[in-house]
């Protein structure tokens, strides 16, 4: 008595070639048993995973596990809570990992994070620039992160020459003004679990507002988890709760947009 009883994630009736863009499955508790995350995925519709490595030492100490499982893709990047530690060799050994490792397929996730400051700004702002400038040199798609540091991203992105570059806007949590920048820039969006709690208006609004041909969805897992999950692990299973809230806010038909971001990720990506 008194426990929430929570759908599960496999009745909600989601067809095969769904795409998680973004989730951290080298970290715990989901590294413990990464065959059944995977496997529960693929039973909830979810079809590609992309795996985000931050940093070169996480992708060489992971990259092997995911060996059996064709259907995770990787990203890598320095994000900027560890901007102060990133090196020259650092910056070398990402250029040669992507340059050795076809299922690397974009650079992130990298930017700003003014929320906790764990390494000095004008160090994020220098790991940024450096990482941008890697992408342009690789010629890959970018991923941002970007915390209470919205100006800055966008006015370093400019600066580095990346309007209308492949770029995505990892775990899109901002308003509509903000929607039509990105748009306005030709980049893309993509949408997280918190798009599901009712309260964030602003950020349901952007979702209900956005071009259908810009919008994607990840769980960033194993952090915010979707209503009715919000509090537990969040894990690539739960990305259809995501994709039926912004079905719903969108008034589409849940598999189609389900498919029509499947396919926008796997533009962006080159799945």
């Amino acid at each position: 008595m008194g426990k929430k009883k929570r759908p599960l994630p496999e009745t909600l009736g989601l067809p095969p070639g769904g795409v998680e863009t973004h989730a951290h499955l080298d970290m715990d508790p989901l590294n413990q048993d990464l065959d059944a995350v995977i496997r529960r995925a693929a039973l909830c519709g979810v079809s590609r995973i992309g795996q985000v490595f931050l940093g070169p030492r996480a992708y060489h100490a992971g990259r092997a596990a995911f060996e059996a499982h064709p259907g995770v893709f990787f990203l890598l990047g320095t994000h900027p809570h560890d901007a102060k530690d990133l090196t020259a060799d650092d910056l070398e050994a990402t250029a040669a990992a992507f340059r050795a490792d076809p299922r690397l397929r974009a650079l992130g996730e990298i930017g700003l994070d003014y929320h906790y400051d764990l390494s000095p700004r004008e160090t994020q702002r220098a790991a940024f620039r450096d990482q941008l400038a890697l992408a342009r040199e690789l010629d890959v798609p970018v991923v941002v992160h970007s915390r209470e540091a919205w100006d800055d991203t966008v006015n370093i992105l400019l600066d580095m020459g990346f309007h209308n570059r492949p770029l995505l806007w990892h775990c899109f949590t901002e308003n509509v003004a903000c929607l039509d920048e990105v748009t306005t820039h030709g980049w893309m969006l993509s949408l997280p679990g918190p798009v599901t709690y009712p309260r964030n208006e602003a950020l349901r609004a952007a979702a209900a507002a956005a071009p259908g041909d810009r919008l994607v969805l990840e769980t960033d897992s194993p952090f915010l988890s979707p209503d009715p999950y919000r509090g537990k692990v969040n894990e690539p299973a739960l990305l259809g709760f995501t994709a039926l809230a912004v079905a719903a806010l969108r008034g589409q038909d849940p598999a189609e947009l389900w498919l029509l971001a499947a396919a926008n990720a796997s533009r962006f990506f080159g799945l």
